[in-house]
């Protein structure tokens, strides 16, 4: 699809600015910071079940109540900071996915090698091709189904085979720009 900038994007980020903007800009660029992934994977699963539009929309709210999604001060959060979160009209007041986010925060501090190296281990490699426009993208892989568990079995909640296809897809560890697309390969 064609903006009126004239630069061809993947069509979803064509129906609203604050998509074309997260397209452009970050959507399918390596992140290998470990809070960084924390706060796209704590993201991923508070969109689930909501238009990601939404949580873009809230994105700087989310990274104010969640102390900027560093994972050593979330892992502290208790039940008071849980209640203050349910009480923010900024973020999505979802009490299982702040809990999870916080429990996640708990198990990312317990990974010896540290959040970025597990996630990343399951892109696979090599990349594999940018999808033709037309071809279908599938909601799930065999790595991100692969990753889901793992991530379960370490702990992790909220962490389905789809948001964590969602997770691989938004931190680059696949490209799932479509051909012809103007963000760089």
């Amino acid at each position: 699809m064609v903006g009126s900038d004239g630069l061809a994007r993947c069509s979803w980020a064509s129906s609203a600015p604050e998509y074309a903007a997260y397209h452009d800009d970050e959507w399918g660029r390596p992140v290998r910071d470990d809070d960084a992934l924390f706060e796209r994977m704590t993201l991923e699963a508070f969109q689930s079940g909501l238009s990601w539009l939404t949580i873009l929309r809230k994105r700087e709210h989310f990274r104010a109540a969640f102390a900027g999604f560093t994972i050593e001060t979330v892992a502290r959060f208790g039940e008071r900071e849980v209640n203050r979160l349910l009480a923010d009209a900024g973020i999505v007041r979802n009490r299982a996915k702040i809990e999870a986010a916080i429990n996640n925060a708990r198990a990312a501090q317990a990974l010896a090698e540290g959040l970025a190296a597990l996630l990343w281990s399951f892109a696979p490699v090599p990349r594999p091709p940018r999808p033709a426009p037309g071809q279908p993208v599938p909601p799930t892989t065999r790595e991100s189904t692969a990753m889901a568990k793992e991530l379960k079995r370490r702990g992790f909640q909220f962490v389905g085979p789809t948001t964590a296809y969602a997770l691989m897809q938004a931190t680059g560890m696949v490209d799932d720009h479509l051909q012809g697309c103007h963000v760089p390969a």
